[in-house]
């Protein structure tokens, strides 16, 4: 029986950190799916309870030198003050240590070499015995081995004095990066700060404070005016604006009546409303964000996937190295042991693989936490990286580059006052929830006309819809049903297929089989739908509508998008359209995740547009929860800006390294200047990952 084990690893605050654990994990036997966040230190895997142990994953770990509880037992980094954790105490520590032997130097010089080497070995122990206990669990080449070798060296050559500022610049860089996984973390996680952490419940004995997380499926809760919503559900009483700007980003309230859906974290703008729950609280929206992004950020990317292959290469690569700078030129060469024992020592601090490793994760990291935050969801770093390398866009039509709710555009009087025409033809729709209907009914109370009864309703089949209205016959049909049963002027056909030819939906108001006018409607494209299209087409991506709508109708809204289009399709022909562009290089489709999904999956990169259903967060790669098209150019700009970031990292942490290394050769670099490269590049590296979680997509 297989059993999904999450645990907390205290001290997994870098992408090497994260390595070292999965080398080790995904050895032990009866250990499948091990996924690492570095980010919130969980580790979470599948256990065969008949083939394998859970504590021997717990063993494992603690052998490495890192404590592990259940997730959630202990407090998080994010949740503590730098100075509270186990690196922050050693910062301190070293500094201090650092500072009585500056003391001791400068008041008993002939004791300044022993206690300056007293303060590197004391700083120095925890790093030690981490890296004994890795070399122990099988993973000798660790950066704690290096540090190690390199401070032990300088002692033993006499220079005790940089061995210590090593440890202590070295602490520094892995508080930096503690500190920095924090941040990360604490950006996505301000959305669950958002569910409020109490909630009116509905008794028999009355009105209850409870707690939200005791909530269940099927309880009725009250929501008072300016509260936040507790839980995912539908309102079975009252109606109220809902500001859900903090889910959706719509900055504009909606109006919510009974039957709708509401989410947890939105805002109750100005009524009482009943809610009933429909989710817990460990699967409303808010949850299923965080979840999403805590998945995200520990699927590595394939450039991270790269760095770690490389690293396993590099850091034995670094160390054989450094020995052959200490031993050839003295052997060989007639050279000082001394002085080639130095530089041998800095370069292994030189070496030190910190920024290389870190540069993807981190900026992946920040990446995704900066997508969470602008309703650009995204599974994972090989989404984040695809993305910015599509160069095919698929966009379904109906609630993706429209909104999905005919409205009615044009209004033409063939006989007698507007008003009447609108008051007979909204007593004909009144009480229809078919979308032209409920368009025609919109217009006609905009209009604010008295809307008088009807009776002996009846459908025609799909060719309208028919009434008796104060003593008329009243239809309100297609133009070619009303064309059979009531006479059409030539001019009013031609008006009438020119309406049709701009991609609307026509609608004939007969009386007694007169034609009294006509209604135009039509699903309107999104307000942002053609400058989007501009833009993508900027970043050199070719766009294509796919729809099921007639050709005519599909050509009319491809033409305002400029784009190419596809019309008359059903789900398989999408699918088929799909694997045709995918001949041509990478794809993705835009969708709403119900519908579009068979050609959501087929494609390289699946993005649902409107990610508050089940069936987006679980079909597409990313989820737009926004509901703009201008997400998507958001979406591309954000994958390419995380990808630059990488590539930049990664240019900063050889550069450096190369810089330095040559300095080395030349004696001019010193071991604490060698760990300054490294903990400066880790600096730099982190900070420009950091300079991510500032990205904001278009308003």
């Amino acid at each position: 029986m297989a059993k999904e084990i999450i645990l907390q690893v205290d001290g997994m605050d870098c992408a090497s950190c994260t390595s070292k654990i999965e080398g080790v994990v995904c050895a032990i036997p009866g250990v499948e799916n091990v996924s690492l966040n570095y980010t919130n230190q969980k580790l979470k895997f599948v256990i065969d309870e008949k083939t394998g142990d859970a504590k021997k994953v717990l063993n494992a770990v603690k052998q490495l030198g890192y404590k592990v509880s259940n997730y959630g037992e202990t407090p998080n980094p994010a949740d503590l003050h730098w100075w509270q954790t186990g690196k922050g105490r050693l910062t301190i520590i070293s500094g201090i240590l650092l500072g009585i032997a500056w003391i001791l130097a400068f008041t008993l010089k002939e004791y300044a070499e022993y206690a300056f080497a007293g303060a590197a070995l004391l700083a120095l122990a925890p790093m030690a015995k981490k890296a004994f206990l890795s070399a122990k669990a099988g993973q000798p080449f660790s950066i704690e081995t290096l540090v190690t070798i390199a401070v032990i060296g300088a002692i033993i050559i006499g220079e005790a004095t940089e061995a210590a500022v090593v440890v202590f610049l070295f602490s520094i860089g892995e508080l930096l990066e503690m500190i920095a996984a924090a941040k990360a973390r604490k950006s996505v996680q301000a959305l669950a700060d958002l569910v409020p952490k109490s909630a009116f419940l509905i008794t028999k004995d009355g009105v209850k404070e409870v707690q939200a997380e005791i909530l269940k499926v099927g309880d009725i809760i009250e929501v008072r005016p300016g509260g936040r919503i507790p839980a995912d559900g539908i309102i079975s009483q009252g109606q109220s604006a809902i500001d859900e700007a903090a889910i959706t980003g719509e900055s504009v309230p909606k109006l919510k009546k009974i039957g709708d859906d509401v989410f947890a974290g939105s805002i109750n703008a100005d009524q009482l409303i009943l809610i009933k729950v429909e989710k817990s609280a460990q699967n409303n929206m808010i949850s299923r964000i965080l979840e999403m992004v805590e998945e995200a950020q520990a699927a590595k990317s394939p450039t991270a996937r790269f760095i770690d292959r490389f690293s396993n290469y590099y850091t034995p690569a670094i160390i054989l190295v450094s020995a052959l700078i200490v031993v050839v030129p003295p052997l060989f060469f007639g050279g000082d042991w001394g002085q080639w024992t130095y530089k041998g020592l800095a370069i292994l601090l030189i070496g030190c693989p910190c920024a290389l490793v870190l540069s993807p994760p981190a900026a992946i990291t920040s990446g995704i936490s900066a997508g969470a935050k602008n309703g650009l969801l995204m599974k994972g770093g090989v989404v984040l990286e695809a993305i910015g390398k599509v160069k095919q866009i698929a966009f379904d039509k109906t609630g993706t580059l429209t909104t999905g709710k005919p409205v009615v555009t044009d209004v033409k009087i063939y006989s007698g006052e507007e008003k009447d025409m609108l008051a007979l033809a909204g007593a004909v729709e009144a009480g229809s929830s078919h979308p032209l209907a409920l368009a025609i009914l919109e217009e006609v109370q905009s209009k604010k006309v008295t809307i008088p009864k009807a009776t002996d309703s009846k459908s025609l089949n799909g060719r309208g819809v028919q009434a008796m209205v104060s003593g008329k016959d009243i239809v309100v049909a297609s133009p070619r049903y009303a064309a059979e049963i009531s006479s059409l002027t030539k001019a009013q056909n031609e008006e009438i297929a020119t309406l049709e030819g701009e991609g609307k939906t026509v609608a004939v108001t007969i009386a007694n089989k007169k034609v009294l006018g006509i209604f135009a409607m039509r699903d309107e494209l999104r307000d942002d739908a053609i400058s989007s299209m501009k833009e993508l087409n900027e970043l050199g991506i070719t766009s294509i509508m796919l729809t099921g709508d007639n050709q005519r109708t599909g050509e009319a809204l491809a033409k305002e998008l400029n784009i190419a289009v596809k019309a008359e399709l059903m789900p398989q022909d999408k699918l088929n359209f799909i694997a045709k562009l995918k001949q041509k290089g990478t794809v993705a489709m835009v969708g709403d995740g119900i519908n579009d999904a068979p050609a959501l999956a087929s494609a390289d990169v699946g993005i649902a547009m409107g990610g508050g259903t089940d069936v987006a967060l679980e079909t597409a790669d990313a989820a737009l929860l926004h509901e703009r098209v201008s997400d998507v150019p958001d979406l591309i700009n954000l994958s390419r800006a995380t990808m630059n970031n990488i590539y930049q990292n990664i240019t900063m942490a050889l550069g450096l390294k190369a810089v330095f290394l040559v300095t080395t050769l030349f004696g001019i670099t010193s071991l604490w200047m060698a760990i300054l490269a490294d903990t400066g590049a880790t600096v730099l590296v982190t900070m420009n990952a950091l300079r991510l979680l500032g990205y904001r997509s278009r308003k």
